[in-house]
């Protein structure tokens, strides 16, 4: 495959203005020819929207599926991470800018084609793949043929996402996925306006998708940032939002900010406002809360919610006690804890490894 191949897309359409309009997220980028998208690899070539990242990526590495994080979809197992270059979002905090910011395609260092990569998870031992470090919605068509591939070698697929993306692409994307950790990066408009270059709505009418229309495992990842979306008021707010219209079942992050791209100036998230939002989202009735990027045993731990029996201890992506019965129920009290478990654990541990594609 060539580094320079543009792949087809089909999520456009022609304006009467001469401009082709691309309808893969709410941003509708008009362009012109020769033009990107703010996502930067969509763009208008030969009167059609391509993608140029099809088959390039900026880095493989097998990491605990635990980092995704997802806590509640096969605990302990080692799955095969993997980004392109680009971000339908222009978040200002964002912790993977050296590639979601890219403007330069040689950000793409490494080539896998999707039977490489499905083959690379068989033989390492992946359980899963995932599309993270940027948004795959941005990436779908190449994300969509990887997870066909991977499916033919039962590996699961996991999106790293922010949600951000239209009814119709979204309902294609999604259909090849088997989990996904949703990035609610906030719960105000003003918020996503200011902060992130988008809004709210699209986010949360894709987690309502997800969770009653179709049959992937979703689980939430909110980062806190010290004054700016750390009221408790607008935590609550969340909080019940998720327990209204997803159900109290929905795993649900709480991560630590570290200071990183346009927001230097800002404090690290303390785990003391971590665990007073842990308590927020309890006392509104989710049951899975988590705290990430804080070592933080206890939070950081899985609870049966009708016995209070340890289920699954973490600390640092490393799994310890283990008190679920070979059908993912508490070995206690028999209630079954929500999510895809296997029998056994993973062994996988804390273990971050780079691959490379020859």
């Amino acid at each position: 495959m060539s580094v320079n191949s543009l792949h087809p897309t089909r999520y456009w359409h022609p304006l009467e203005n001469g401009k082709i309009q691309c309808d893969v997220c709410p941003h509708h980028c008009q362009l012109s020819e020769g033009k990107r998208g703010l996502c930067y690899v969509r763009g208008r070539e030969n009167d059609q929207i391509v993608l140029h990242s099809y088959g390039r990526s900026s880095g493989f590495c097998i990491d605990p599926i635990e980092k995704k994080p997802l806590n509640h979809f096969l605990p302990g197992t080692p799955i095969l991470s993997f980004g392109t270059a680009g971000c339908n979002l222009t978040c200002k905090f964002c912790q993977n800018w050296d590639m979601s910011k890219s403007r330069q395609m040689d950000t793409l260092a490494s080539q896998a084609s999707p039977d490489m990569l499905a083959r690379a998870c068989a033989e390492t031992g992946c359980r899963s793949i995932a599309y993270t470090y940027n948004d795959p919605v941005i990436f779908m068509e190449y994300a969509i043929d990887v997870a066909e591939a991977c499916h033919e070698m039962d590996v699961a697929s996991v999106a790293v996402s922010a949600g951000f993306i239209d009814p119709a692409p979204r309902a294609e994307f999604f259909s090849h996925m088997d989990a996904a950790n949703i990035d609610l990066k906030g719960f105000s408009e003003s918020f996503y306006r200011k902060l992130c270059g988008g809004s709210l709505q699209p986010v949360l009418d894709t987690l309502q998708y997800l969770v009653h229309e179709t049959d992937v495992w979703v689980e939430i990842t909110n980062l806190i940032i010290p004054d700016a979306n750390d009221n408790p008021a607008e935590l609550q707010a969340m909080s019940e939002w998720i327990f209204n219209h997803l159900g109290a079942d929905i795993p649900l992050h709480f991560t630590a900010f570290h200071p990183d791209f346009k927001m230097l100036d800002t404090p690290r998230t303390s785990l003391g406002t971590l665990q007073q939002a842990r308590d927020i989202a309890m006392e509104a009735g989710l049951r899975y809360v988590y705290t990430g990027n804080v070592g933080d045993m206890k939070s950081g731990s899985t609870y049966c919610h009708q016995c209070g029996q340890l289920l699954i201890e973490r600390c640092q992506y490393e799994l310890g006690v283990w008190s679920l019965d070979d059908k993912g129920c508490c070995r206690n009290c028999g209630v079954k804890l929500p999510g895809r478990f296997e029998p056994l654990p993973g062994t996988w541990g804390r273990r971050r490894q780079p691959i490379r594609f020859a």
